[in-house]
């Protein structure tokens, strides 16, 4: 008998420790953060907003909504920039429920910033709680942003591009 209370009290001892180890081990491993591309590629741009929004979903269960405008040296960047700017402003005004992300980045931030602010224009205030708002730039542009988009009631996370 007390050789089996004994087995008992060791197995209780044991068991937590090996669901530790197991847990410790099935941890994922996290890549590095990719750094925002130099050059005006946008494959590369692409890429490197896709891994800036995954990072920041937190609990976003949703797709994410990802502007992207290309750089001035490309021929179709006006035509891209009145495009994008329609996009923003038709998605905004027909509403976003809470448990999205919008993402806006750009080669040219100043540009996206001029579409974001442009698009929460006419947005009402206090209608987009829970949604959460992503500008990937630089940092003088991000407080025009943050102004334009607060109002809304919508959470604002900048990430300077970097």
């Amino acid at each position: 008998m007390k050789i089996a209370i004994h087995l008992l009290l060791a197995a209780s001892l044991v068991l937590p420790l090996a669901a530790c180890k197991k847990q410790e081990a099935a941890a994922p491993v996290q890549a590095a953060a990719l750094s925002a591309p130099t050059t005006n590629d946008d494959d590369q741009w692409k890429l490197y907003l896709q891994d800036v929004v995954t990072r920041n979903m937190g609990t976003v269960t949703n797709s994410p909504f990802v502007y992207y405008l290309t750089s001035q040296e490309n021929p179709k960047f006006e035509s891209d920039y009145k495009g994008q700017l329609d996009q923003v402003r038709n998605a905004l005004a027909r509403g976003i429920v809470g448990g999205n992300l919008i993402a806006f980045g750009s080669p040219e931030s100043a540009k996206m910033a001029d579409i974001a602010t442009a698009g929460f224009a006419d947005v009402p205030a206090d209608t987009m709680k829970k949604v959460k708002i992503v500008f990937i730039g630089n940092p003088a542009d991000s407080e025009r942003v943050k102004a334009a988009v607060e109002r809304t009631g919508a959470n604002y996370v900048f990430v300077e591009a970097k």
